[in-house]
């Protein structure tokens, strides 16, 4: 296997795996050491603060996680109180969700720091490298799984 020319640290995947880890564990540890959130929790809280009233189901699609991860997200940000749920009067099996005035206060003192985060991670690139960053991974992220075999 010395003669294989297959370089993981170049792996398209592995790298972009490596920088979403490398670029997101001082985030993590804001949201976990001032809210106690877990980052499916802080994914939530996000969608909510940006975006207003959502059903469970709509956050999992916007997100793109799964339904059981968002279903506990939610379950630990309504027993914070970061979170209330209302019955959909048409439909009993649908709840919507927005925040409490205390996760509007967690969702705003993060997105500061969400800002804050950003420019620090993108100070060492170019205006023009960080567009160009945005882009390409604004593209693989909307980009359907291939079949390649």
């Amino acid at each position: 296997m010395k003669d294989d020319k297959f370089e993981l640290a170049l792996f398209l995947p592995y790298l972009l795996a490596q920088a979403a880890e490398n670029s997101s564990l001082a985030f993590q540890q804001v949201y976990k050491d001032r809210y106690g959130m877990l980052r499916t929790d802080w994914r939530v809280l996000f969608h909510l603060g940006l975006y207003g009233r959502l059903t469970a189901s709509e956050i999992g699609v916007r997100a793109k996680t799964h339904k059981t991860k968002i279903s506990r997200a939610v379950q630990r940000l309504t027993e914070r109180r970061f979170v209330e749920r209302a019955r959909d009067e048409q439909d009993r099996r649908v709840e919507h969700l927005t925040l409490t005035p205390q996760g509007l206060a967690a969702y705003a003192d993060l997105r500061e720091v969400a800002r804050r985060y950003e420019a620090a991670l993108t100070d060492g690139l170019t205006e023009q490298e960080a567009a160009g960053l945005r882009s390409a991974l604004t593209k693989l992220a909307k980009a359907e799984p291939q079949r390649f075999t």
